[in-house]
This record gives structure tokens, sequence and C-alpha cells, in this order.
């Protein structure tokens, strides 16, 4: 018998991902109009407060255990005993196991990122890069890029209904969505993706990484540090961002829509199967 997987005491708050307002269009009609929600979520961890998040609200517990992730405050799934959101006072009050050591040494190094809504990172962009090992014996062939770009078009999805928000899927190579994430910034979306990975113990060292939003540093290495060699956008990078790439080895598409991309780094990765398009003279 497998052995039962670890999962802290969580709650269930998500809030409605919508909310109908009333809005007049061009002719002077009341049009009922659907927008994102955007709430504020302050993170406790073991009672001492660090950030507070703008977010959807969509899987708020996911998003504090991957922040924490992200961050590299808490270094397994196993050392959270419990993650508690309460909308009323606006707060998710992480409890660790046995604490977290020189916490306030951690996080007294604060970066104010380029991600929607400003996100932050605490310590060194630059900590733990030169350790992150990616697999180098896996290739995503770009048939199997473009059936992944058409099922990520084809979701349903709260910026089709609202706009005004960020989309982040975790794949198989084979075009597979096992999650897809959207909140106000794109920071959050990874967050809540690296918590639903260590929630349901997936490995990411085979998997795709897509993203609505640009690749910018912290994209790319909370991707690293999520073990995922495969990185897309429909839109573009950042020079930091593709410096980051470079160094860690990702494999990192851009502009990628319908049948078209653009490959930055980690081209070896990359298998070209698709019939190429004929050169007419």
């Amino acid at each position: 018998m497998a052995a039962k997987r670890y999962r802290p005491q969580l709650t269930d708050a998500a809030k409605p991902a919508t909310f109908e307002v009333e809005a007049v269009n061009g002719r002077g009609e009341m049009v009922p109009t659907a927008v994102a929600g955007e709430h504020p979520l302050t993170l406790y961890l073991d009672k001492m407060e660090l950030v507070t998040l703008m977010t959807l609200g969509h899987a708020p517990e996911a998003l504090a255990i991957g922040y924490l992730r992200n961050q590299r405050l808490v270094g397994a799934l196993k050392d959270i005993t419990a993650v508690q959101v309460d909308w009323e006072t606006e707060s998710c009050a992480v409890t660790t196991r046995k604490g977290v050591k020189d916490l306030k040494q951690k996080t007294g190094k604060r970066t104010v990122t380029s991600g929607c809504g400003q996100g932050t990172m605490f310590g060194s962009l630059m900590d733990e890069i030169d350790q992150v090992k990616l697999r180098k014996d896996i290739t995503l062939a770009d048939e199997q890029l473009f059936t992944l770009i058409d099922k990520v078009r084809k979701y349903e999805t709260i910026y089709k209904q609202a706009g005004a928000v960020h989309g982040c899927a975790l794949a198989s190579r084979e075009g597979e969505i096992l999650m897809f994430v959207e909140d106000v910034g794109r920071h959050n979306a990874v967050d809540a993706i690296a918590g639903f990975m260590w929630l349901e113990a997936i490995d990411g060292s085979d998997k795709v990484f897509y993203t609505t939003g640009r690749l910018t540093s912290e994209m790319v290495i909370k991707c690293a540090q999520m073990r995922i060699p495969f990185l897309v956008s429909r839109s573009g990078l950042t020079q930091m961002g593709y410096q980051i790439a470079q160094k860690t080895g990702i494999t990192m598409l851009g502009r990628a829509s319908g049948r078209h991309y653009l490959a930055f780094t980690g081209r070896q990765r990359l298998l070209r199967t698709a019939p190429q398009p004929t050169a007419f003279a």
C-alpha cells in the first residue's frame, strides 16, 4: 500500500473569481459586466507578518504555500503544519513545525520585482541559482508545443469573462494541462502553481510552464526553483530574464502563439518535427 501523502491542515477559503458591476456602454445603456476580484491578503509566518499580497483569492492556501516555497523560507511541505485563511481579517496564518531559523535575517533584504502589482522577493535574486540543475535528457517537439498553445487558447478562463488577470499553466510535454491558475499578478499565479505542486507531490523536472505574462527574472528564477526545464510565454522577455535563463539552462520560448514562437535559450531541448513552411522565390 502506498504511503499516504502528507498535507498540512488547510482551510478552503477560495473567493469568487469574478463579480458583476454595472457599466454604461457607448449607447448610454446600462450593461451588467463581470470584473475580476482583487483582495489584500496579509501573510503571517509563525505570527510574523511577511507581506500583503493583492490576489484574486481563487486559491489562497496554495498561493501562500507556493510563496513560501519560492522565497526559500520553507524547505519542504512537511515543515508546514497549517495554513489558515480568514477573509474577515484579510489574513493568512501559516504555522510551521519547528519555526524558521533566522527568519528576520532572511526577510531583511527585499527586492520589489517587475511583476504586476509589484511582487516581492526576499534575499538575493541570485541565491542558489548556481546550484540549480535542470534535466538535459528530455526534449520538447514543436508539435507538442503547438498542442499546448492551442489547448491554453481554448481554456475557459477568467480573462475571457473579465480580463485584468494573468494566467499560468503547468503542463506535460504531451500538452496535457495539469493545472491552470489565474491571478491579478503573474507572480501570484506561479506561486499558486508551486503550492499545488507541493500539495500534489508533482515533479517539475519534465514539465512545461506556460504564462501569459512577460518572462522576467522573477519568472525564470521561480521556474528554475521548481526544476521546470521549459518556460513558454505568449509575450516577450526582459534582458535579465534572458541572462538568468542562459545561466540556468532553461529552454525559454517567447512570442508563442498559433504555430509561431521564438526560442531564446536552451534550444538543444527543442525538436523541430512540424512541417516547415515552403519558401517561395
